[in-house]
């Protein structure tokens, strides 16, 4: 999506047989929109094609675009890919995807698909993507653990994900960047590098996933300053809630 700037619900969990995740120690943004700035004003400050440059964005890249919303970096990906690459949009609310794939259709992009997305699973093919956009959306995802184990084999082989968020707490829209490495770390994500970016609203942080992908059992939820919490187990917390990506 790119932002938080107006209320919407969140859509309502699928049920999963698997409660092996570990619950995340943070609290979750309430506040979701498809819309995080104009896109004249983004463009402005050279948004777009910022991010694309230090994401490595080229002709022929398949890219994912989670929690799309208007599509700011969807239209502006497929551009940059080009008619031999191919961009997937995703987002968890049926109206913004409609809206998305509408406006799609309206601009004859015939290299970008729309999907609709569960709160903690992308539902992205095995083995497809050079890179995996999260824009200002990281913040809202109330399963990270399990959406990120989920999404991971989507990937393909170098496969990178670009995560563009604010420094500040998740509940005012944003995510410490020693937060967001430690969840992504017990995923079994690497960092490459992060960056200071206040021209896409914050940070620019880049991962590649590393080594086997963890049991869910053996996963260590963070604290919310970034650190593992001690003896965490995967022990359900509850039912699992909904997110909207941004």
């Amino acid at each position: 999506m790119a932002g938080c700037d107006s209320t919407r619900p969140r859509p309502t969990p699928t049920p999963t047989d698997d409660h092996a995740f570990p619950a995340a120690d943070r609290p979750v943004a309430t506040i979701v929109s498809s819309r995080w700035s104009t896109e004249e004003a983004r463009d402005r400050v050279n948004e777009a094609d910022k991010v694309m440059d230090m994401a490595d964005i080229r002709p022929g890249m398949t890219v994912a675009d989670i929690g799309a919303g208007e599509g700011y970096y969807t239209i502006r990906l497929a551009a940059r890919v080009g008619k031999d690459g191919r961009v997937l949009a995703e987002d968890i609310i049926p109206e913004v995807r409609d809206g998305l794939a509408q406006r799609v259709a309206r601009e004859r992009l015939d290299n970008v698909s729309v999907r609709l997305g569960d709160p903690e699973d992308p539902k992205l093919p095995d083995a497809s993507f050079d890179r995996i956009f999260m824009v200002h959306m990281y913040h809202e995802i109330e399963e990270p653990y399990e959406f990120l184990w989920r999404m991971r084999p989507s990937l393909r082989p170098n496969g990178t994900v670009i995560v563009v968020d604010a420094n500040r707490e998740t509940q005012n829209h944003g995510t410490p960047p020693d937060l967001l490495k430690c969840e992504m770390a017990a995923v079994g994500y690497k960092l490459v590098t992060m960056r200071d970016m206040p021209s896409a609203g914050g940070y620019l942080a880049m991962f590649r996933a590393q080594g086997p992908r963890p049991e869910p059992r053996a996963i260590k939820a963070c604290k919310n300053r970034g650190l593992p919490t001690p003896g965490a187990s995967a022990t359900p917390a509850g039912p699992r809630k909904g997110h909207k990506p941004a």
